[in-house]
């Protein structure tokens, strides 16, 4: 994968000179001339590096660099400075740019600093350029996943237990993949276990494991899913709901790096990297006394938050096609995508279940679609949406008078007389709007008989009757 860089530079000739040389090294380079358009940028992609000078027109490059810093803290920044500004670079220099090169400075050493910072942001079990496949379930464009997936592949490289947050439904656990995936231990086993879906009685043992007989039940020895992940990752799921008794035993394994299986008089070493997840507020549940503070301390070394899907809409029209893409193998069908109309319901939805509820309505869709394209109506029945339907005045007139009509011939069962009489209308005129929308009489009759000839018959045109019934 090509490394993205964005140079910033008011100097026109300056920026295309430098665009020229980072594109001959092999970089995807973008060129803009403030800081408000590397800012606007960033919005939208999100760069490996930026390269910017600190002398710009309005808000400079120092200040640029603060508010790259807040948005995008693994971002690394380059600054070029003239001499009269080097002091400045020197400080932004300690508050965390990652260096300062003078002008005029060396091609050379532009691209060896340059390598030097996107090797930060890339392990070295992973490099810039290399196969992606460790974040390539993680489907997403938008700049806000960037940031996260730049800071969870740089968290991979250590051995930091990870603490994730976020809604239900938003992909926890597949980050938790992501990085385990991307860390020194993806040959090694990645274990998972949900906290709130084992009861209590039975959690202990599923993590820690038991010996024969220690409990009713415990016919033989049991692995727990602490020595199931020896040398790779436990991913505790839903942490927040683990029962305080629990949190004891876990602390005392996580200070001591060994395990005692229920039962059992001695410990077992282990060498299990912890990933942790919670959709709850883990600040609130300690306030309460339902969180071990010393417990919450040790799993959130690192913490990383997914944003809710409502926060990264550019990405939905991304997941949904793709969610139909598998989806469609799954029920046999050949499916070209959703119509225009029906990808704009999804996008403007709402989504309190995220990804999860995405990947739910979508396969509702496929199963039910005929077309090729997915309508409108069926995501609308999906989301659970009322359909709204806007006709012109003609279109609702006519499906007004049809549906006039058809309640008419069901009250009368089928006796054109009566629902003629019933409407205040002359029969030719109430036989000529019965035509006019195909409606037969007899249809209507409960018995299943044809209209009786002579029995609120039409009248022949050459003798229309003008009386009202």
């Amino acid at each position: 994968m090509t490394a993205k860089l964005l140079v910033v530079d008011d100097d026109a000739d300056l920026l295309q000179l430098l665009s020229m040389r980072l594109t001959a090294a092999g970089y995807h380079v973008t060129g803009v001339g403030s800081a408000e358009e590397a800012l606007a940028h960033l919005e939208a992609s999100r760069p490996q590096l930026v390269v910017s000078d600190v002398q710009l027109p309005g808000r400079d490059g120092l200040a640029l660099f603060d508010a790259i810093r807040a948005r995008h803290p693994a971002l690394p920044v380059i600054l070029l400075t003239a001499h009269g500004t080097i002091p400045d670079a020197v400080e932004a220099t300690a508050r965390g740019v990652f260096t300062y090169l003078t002008k005029p400075f060396d091609g050379k050493a532009l691209l060896d600093k340059i390598g030097q910072a996107l090797a930060l942001g890339a392990p070295a079990t992973h490099p810039i350029g290399a196969d992606e496949a460790w974040r390539a379930p993680i489907v997403s464009r938008s700049a806000v996943m960037a940031e996260l997936l730049a800071e969870s592949k740089m968290v991979a490289a250590s051995d930091a237990s990870v603490l994730i947050c976020g809604e239900s439904g938003s992909g926890k656990e597949l980050l938790a993949q992501a990085i385990h995936r991307a860390s020194p231990r993806a040959a090694q086993p990645f274990i998972a276990v949900n906290c709130s879906a084992i009861p209590e009685a039975l959690l202990e043992s599923e993590l820690f494991g038991h010996v024969k007989g220690s409990f009713t039940g415990a016919v033989a020895n049991h692995r727990g899913l602490f020595q199931a992940a020896d040398g790779g990752s436990l991913f505790l799921d839903e942490i927040g709901d683990m029962p305080p008794a629990l949190q004891v035993k876990l602390l005392r394994v996580l200070q001591e790096r060994s395990v005692r299986p229920v039962g059992a008089n001695q410990s077992l070493p282990i060498d299990v990297r912890i990933l942790s997840a919670t959709h709850r507020d883990l600040d609130a549940a300690m306030a309460q006394g339902q969180f071990r503070e010393d417990l919450y301390y040790r799993l959130n070394v690192v913490a990383l938050t997914l944003p809710a899907l409502g926060a990264r809409r550019e990405d939905i029209p991304l997941l949904a096609n793709h969610f139909l893409s598998t989806l469609s193998e799954k029920y046999g069908k050949r499916l070209n995508g959703f119509a225009p109309e029906a990808l704009k319901a999804l996008t403007a939805a709402p989504w309190p279940g995220n990804v999860r509820q995405l990947h739910n309505v979508v396969e509702q869709v496929c199963a039910l679609t005929t077309t090729p394209l997915v309508p409108l109506a069926l995501v609308q029945r999906a989301l659970r949406v009322p359909s709204v339907e806007v006709l012109s005045f003609a279109q609702a007139r006519e499906r007004f008078e049809r549906d006039y009509l058809v309640g008419l011939l069901k009250l009368t069962d089928g006796n054109a007389a009566d629902a003629a009489r019933l409407a205040d209308r002359n029969r030719t005129e109430f036989y000529r709007l019965l035509q006019k929308h195909g409606l037969t009489p007899g249809l209507f009759r409960n018995d299943g008989r044809p209209e009786v000839q002579g029995e609120a018959t039409p009248p022949t045109p050459l003798s229309p009757r003008s009386d009202n019934l």
